[in-house]
């Protein structure tokens, strides 16, 4: 865990993936908003596809997941989440790569989605049913609060621009007031937001510093090199067959390069 002092209130550069998350969330909200001016009835059936609705997405509306977190509702709440969205994937850019950044808060927006379907199911198996309707970016922005709760705890922030807090006690207070949800109406939402933190430190610990992308691509390298160095050994043992039916002998290592056992050996392969 870093160990720094109290950082002075501030939004940080406005660069990288955090200004593609923030435009892409303005632009999704005042499409919604001009479509809403435009055709209202349109727009709440946008707003009904592109939000997160675990019963729609059981039956095949699988973009859900990817969209429901730039959908927002109302100009207040919009604000709050996009301002904390720049205040935190900024911090984490300042230590971090873009790539991971935004792999940090799509695996946080995925796992509340994925949490709230889980929940939605198993409450619809034991006879509550409730329609559900999750919009808001909350998840990611949940997640990246816990990415630095953990890795830069000792971070103080300004909290309601009075107090000075460690950012590991404010990750832990924002869990504390979820779970508390979990108890009230709202308890889907509740346990959606707490997927979202526990997917951003389940990210943490367990993908590569440089992103999901670039892990990915060097697996792919990595499963396509491994097919030419069998494909090497499989010509390699061939051609060691063909050698011996000539009267020579010739052994090959797993690279297809020929191994000299006895360098005074007449029937070696020159």
């Amino acid at each position: 865990m870093a160990r720094m002092s109290s950082m002075p209130f501030g939004f940080p550069e406005f660069r990288g993936a955090t200004r593609r998350l923030i435009l892409a969330n303005l632009i999704a909200y005042f499409a919604l908003l001009v479509l809403g001016f435009a055709a209202a009835s349109t727009a709440r059936i946008a707003f009904g596809l592109l939000s997160f609705q675990p019963e729609l997405f059981l039956h095949g509306y699988l973009w859900q997941p990817l969209t429901y977190s730039f959908m927002h509702v109302g100009l207040l709440p919009t604000l709050f989440d996009l301002l904390s969205l720049w205040f935190l994937a900024g911090f984490l850019e300042g230590y971090r790569d873009s790539k991971w950044v935004m792999s940090l808060y799509a695996a946080s927006v995925l796992g509340s989605a994925v949490t709230a379907a889980v929940i939605w199911e198993v409450a619809q198996r034991l006879g509550h049913f409730e329609n559900v309707q999750l919009y808001g970016c909350m998840g990611g922005i949940f997640g990246m609060l816990v990415a630095i709760g953990v890795l830069f705890g000792n971070t103080e922030f300004m909290m309601f621009f009075v107090i000075n807090i460690k950012a590991k006690y404010l990750a832990i207070i924002y869990a504390l007031i979820a779970f508390a949800m979990v108890f009230s109406k709202s308890w889907i939402f509740a346990f959606a937001q707490l997927g979202g933190g526990l997917a951003g430190l389940l990210f943490i610990r367990y993908a590569p510093r440089r992103g999901v992308g670039f892990a990915a691509s060097e697996w792919f390298y990595g499963l396509r090199n491994g097919y030419y160095r069998w494909k090497r050994r499989r010509a390699g043992r061939k051609f060691e067959v063909y050698m011996k039916k000539q009267g020579r002998t010739i052994r090959l290592d797993n690279r297809g390069r020929p191994v000299d056992d006895d360098p005074n050996d007449p029937g070696r392969w020159n």
